[in-house]
């Protein structure tokens, strides 16, 4: 059985496009859900499927207060945390998906 890795991630439309802030205990398989519009709601409305930027953690309950505390910045503070590692909006998902 897979062991459960928390992690906080956020997906964009395109470059500079709409934001999506979101937690899971399975980034892959979530992520995926997105992609495929799985998941009825904001990221299939507005078709944020480009994994942009994600951060793991060690416990749900850290992960669930960053997601927090990222959802109340502005959103040139979430440009920013996206771009510091990920300057040209690379999309992750091939990344996250070979290293499982």
């Amino acid at each position: 059985m897979k062991e459960k890795q928390p992690a906080v991630y956020l997906l964009a439309s395109r470059r500079n496009g709409t934001l999506y802030v979101g937690v899971t205990s399975d980034l892959v398989q979530r992520v995926w859900q997105h992609r495929n519009d799985v998941i009825t709601g904001f990221s299939k409305e507005y078709q944020a499927h480009l994994l942009v930027y994600f951060e793991l953690h060690v416990g749900m309950k850290e992960a669930i207060l960053r997601e927090k505390q990222i959802k109340k910045w502005e959103r040139n503070w979430k440009i920013r945390l996206i771009e510091k590692s990920n300057p040209y909006w690379r999309d992750l998902y091939s990344e996250i998906v070979a290293g499982e």
